[in-house]
């Protein structure tokens, strides 16, 4: 038996050709799947997060202020939870 058959080889070439063709099928399937869903409903026992509340003039007026003095971090809280009592 000859190492370099021309059988052997043609043989080898579509293995190897269809062995690629299975993997590449196989992967590029996932790449057209369809990724949109809708989002998860809450565990039960856990309440939903509450919607983002609109920030109130007054709250914006107060981060205008704190932005004006370079406040952040602890001081700048503070600041802020001063005006929005004060106003």
């Amino acid at each position: 038996m000859a190492l370099f058959e021309p059988e052997r080889f043609l043989t080898m070439r579509i293995t190897t050709f269809a062995t690629a063709a299975a993997i590449a099928f196989l992967m590029g399937g996932a790449a057209f799947a369809d990724t949109a869903t809708t989002p998860a409903a809450p565990a039960a026992g856990k309440p939903a997060p509450a919607p983002a509340k609109p920030s109130s003039a007054k709250s914006a007026e107060c981060s205008k202020q704190a932005d004006a003095k370079q406040l952040h971090g602890a001081a700048r809280w503070k600041f802020r939870a001063e005006c929005l009592k004060a106003k």
